[in-house]
C-alpha cells in the first residue's frame, strides 16, 4: 500500500506540473502594447477555484470578444443544474478581466476564455480526482494526500471514456435501488461523441451500478461505473467544482 500510495503522488505531482505549463502556454495573444496581468487560480489537489455562470455568455478561443467562439454557455446543465465552470487562470485586458475556464463542450476537453462579470463569487475546493483506464481506477486527493481509492468500470473500447482535463460539474441522487446508476451519480463536463448511458446522453458521469460483477473492467458506453458502497463513500468526500483528470 505504500508503494501506491507514493507512485499516487508522482501521478498527481506529475499531472498538476502539466497543468500549469498548460496555463503557462495559454495566455492569450493579446494586441501590440496590450498591458496584460495574469493570475492563476488553481493548483489542483491543492487549491482550486470554480464558480457558477451567472450570464449566457460565448466562450472565445483567447480573452477577447474578437476571438473564434468555441460555443454558447448556458445556465443550465443538460441535468437542468446550475452551470458551473473550472477556472485556471484570469487575465487582465484593456481594463478588463477574462477567466479561462474547462467546457462542458464538445469535443471534450476544450479550455477557453469568459468575461469575468459573466460567473459569480469564486468557490475553492481542496481535492482532485484522477480516473485511469488502463488500470481501472480512481483515486481521490486531497491537498496532496490520497483520501480515496477504488476499481472502477469504464468504457468500452467502442464507446471509450474520453481523456483530458475535466471537472465535476453536478450531483444527482434519488434513483431507484435498481437503477442503472446505482444511489447517485455525478456529472461531468466530459462529454462523448457517441451517446452514453447518461439521462440526457452524451455526458460521462461518475456513478453506481446494477451490475457490480462487471467492475473492475470496460462496460460502459463511456460513463465511469462505481459499486454502489463505493459510490456512497466517494459522495462524502467529492464536492462540485473538483477537477477531474482521466488518464
Amino acid at each position: 500500500m505504500r508503494g501506491h500510495l507514493a507512485s499516487s503522488r508522482r501521478g498527481l505531482q506529475a499531472a498538476a506540473a502539466c497543468a500549469v505549463a498548460l496555463v503557462a502556454l495559454a495566455l492569450p495573444a493579446a494586441g501590440q502594447g496590450a498591458r496584460v496581468t495574469r493570475q492563476v487560480l488553481s493548483h489542483p489537489g491543492y487549491a482550486s477555484t470554480w464558480a457558477y455562470l451567472e450570464s449566457p455568455t460565448d466562450a472565445y478561443a483567447s480573452a477577447s470578444r474578437h476571438a473564434r467562439v468555441l460555443g454558447y454557455l448556458g445556465l443550465t446543465t443538460q441535468d437542468g443544474t446550475s452551470e458551473l465552470l473550472f477556472e485556471q487562470q484570469r487575465v487582465l485586458v484593456h481594463g478588463s478581466w477574462w477567466v479561462q475556464v474547462r467546457l462542458p463542450l464538445r469535443p471534450a476537453g476544450q479550455i477557453g476564455w469568459v468575461p469575468q462579470r459573466a460567473l459569480g463569487a469564486p468557490q475553492t475546493v481542496h481535492t482532485y480526482l484522477v480516473v485511469s483506464t488502463e488500470k481501472a481506477t480512481l483515486t481521490l486527493y486531497r491537498d496532496g494526500k490520497v483520501i480515496f481509492f477504488t476499481r472502477v468500470g469504464t468504457g468500452k473500447p467502442s464507446t471509450p471514456t474520453p481523456h483530458g482535463q475535466f471537472y465535476v460539474r453536478d450531483r444527482l441522487d434519488g434513483f431507484p435501488s435498481d437503477s442503472t446508476y446505482g444511489p447517485l451519480a455525478f456529472g461531468t463536463s466530459a462529454l462523448s461523441n457517441v451517446e452514453t448511458d447518461w439521462p440526457g446522453g452524451g455526458v460521462i458521469g461518475i456513478h453506481g451500478t446494477n451490475e457490480p460483477w462487471l467492475i473492475p473492467g470496460h462496460p460502459s458506453h463511456g460513463c465511469i461505473r462505481l459499486r454502489n458502497s463505493e459510490i456512497l463513500k466517494l459522495s462524502h468526500l467529492l464536492p462540485i467544482g473538483t477537477p477531474l483528470s482521466i488518464v
